[in-house]
């Protein structure tokens, strides 16, 4: 089974680009697209022209800001949008599949911003979310995907030094939110298969020639409870597919 996270920067613009013949060429049973920046009847209008999917998306009260969608292959038992919080689920920024086996979250986790002006609201969203995945993770266990807006380790972006404590997605406040989330029992799947792999990023600044020089950040990731590892089969990154500043990552089940 193969799962796909993508920030796609505007859905209905990248449907305007190769997203139907890309989407094509990854296959996937479950793709899930954060920063959609639309409400959910123009994501179902910008994807009419797919097939065998069903969708699901949430967007934030501001239109055309944030905004995530869900389409998968799979009937899901159970869907739900948010945590549960009404002073953070006013942005789509989450959506929850059930399925059988596990709870798949779709997220896309609010930038620090860049005079960091959102850093401690960004602080009290990692607590809030970290906290909802663990109650979902006593029920059964979890996938969480997306964009997490930071690079975890100084291996996952190509300037480190030049970005620690200084630039929205290398803050100490925001790494340790993710290391809260692996210290709590979620495996970063692309690191427990690479683990030392360099040079793999999924996104990268609209700066002349940043991607082509792979000066890059990984900030796109799958996350899975430990008690799910004997079932991951591999992971990806997929720099080659272009029409947003992320490319695709992907998850084998």
């Amino acid at each position: 089974m193969k799962l796909i996270s993508w920030n796609v920067n505007g859905i209905r613009a990248i449907v305007k680009k190769n997203f139907f013949q890309h989407l094509e060429q990854l296959d996937p049973d479950i793709l899930c697209l954060q920063e959609t920046k639309a409400q959910p009847d123009q994501v179902a209008e910008a994807l009419e022209p797919l097939s065998g999917y069903q969708v699901y998306a949430h967007s934030a009260e501001k239109k055309g800001y944030s905004g995530t969608a869900i389409l998968t292959r799979t009937h899901p038992l159970r869907v739900s949008y948010g945590i549960g919080l009404p002073e953070h689920d006013t942005e789509g920024r989450v959506i929850t599949l059930e399925f059988d086996a596990y709870f798949l979250v779709d997220v896309y986790v609010p930038n620090s911003g860049a005079v960091l002006n959102r850093l401690g609201y960004r602080r009290i969203w990692d607590q809030a979310f970290y906290q909802y995945l663990k109650e979902l993770d006593r029920l059964k266990p979890v996938i969480v995907c997306g964009d997490f807006n930071v690079a975890h380790k100084s291996i996952d972006l190509a300037r480190p030094k030049e970005n620690y404590n200084k630039n929205a997605g290398y803050m100490q406040e925001e790494i340790d939110g993710m290391d809260r989330f692996t210290a709590g029992g979620l495996v970063d799947t692309f690191r427990h298969f690479y683990p030392d792999k360099t040079g793999s990023y999924s996104w990268w600044s609209y700066q002349p020639g940043a991607r082509e020089r792979n000066v890059g950040w990984r900030i796109d990731y799958f996350l899975a409870s430990q008690t799910l590892v004997p079932i991951l089969r591999g992971a990806s990154i997929h720099p080659e597919i272009m029409g947003s500043d992320h490319c695709p990552v992907s998850l084998y089940l």
